[in-house]
């Protein structure tokens, strides 16, 4: 998928899910659900609209949203149904112990499932995908440990304010750290075909 389709499926239901958490007693008071219950209900809501949108864009089938939507739409309805915010809380947690668990699965039966997924992107040797791989598992373990330490020391308003401000500029900026690794092995690829 396109880098900005991803981005659009990721960053438009957070900026919903921080909109609709500060502002709810203000712009939806006919709503039965206060606070980080009506913000869950319109995160889920419009996670499930962007996938379409993103499908009638790019005409792939936006596989993240999807895995990430599924995981949303079971432990939102949890949040929802039970009046526990625990479960939207916990849910960052899982998702990234989870992607770091199948990194490291793969790794050690030697399946890159990071190369499987961005081979379109870029043409980099097997030990390059490695230490993507390890990098990137370790980068999913930090943020769940982060996400357990903000909301169980944070107030909701803080961790929704960080899943939105932090969590997202984080990888960003962990993921343009990695272009020079990404960048010096294509130059090395690229030299061998010169040869």
């Amino acid at each position: 998928m396109k880098a900005y389709i991803k981005l659009f499926c990721e960053v438009i239901p957070l900026i919903i899910f921080f909109l609709v958490n500060s502002y709810d007693k203000v712009i939806l008071k006919e709503i039965p659900l206060e606070g980080i219950f009506q913000a869950t209900f319109y995160f889920i809501i419009v996670s499930i609209v962007v996938i379409p949108i993103a499908w009638y864009i790019d005409r792939k089938i936006p596989w993240m949203p999807i895995v990430t939507g599924a995981f949303l739409i079971v432990f939102g309805s949890l949040t929802i149904f039970l009046k526990n915010d625990f479960f939207i809380k916990f849910k960052p947690t899982l998702i990234n112990l989870i992607f770091a668990s199948i990194l490291l699965v793969g790794l050690k039966f030697n399946k890159l499932f990071l190369r499987m997924a961005m081979s379109k992107a870029f043409v980099l040797q097997e030990s390059t995908w490695k230490k993507l791989t390890i990098r990137w598992s370790s980068f999913f373990i930090f943020l769940a440990l982060l996400n357990e330490i903000v909301w169980r020391t944070q107030s909701t308003e803080f961790w929704v304010s960080f899943k939105v401000f932090g969590i997202l500029p984080l990888t960003l900026v962990f993921a343009l750290l990695q272009l020079p690794l990404i960048t010096k092995d294509a130059k090395k690829i690229e030299n061998k075909f010169n040869e």
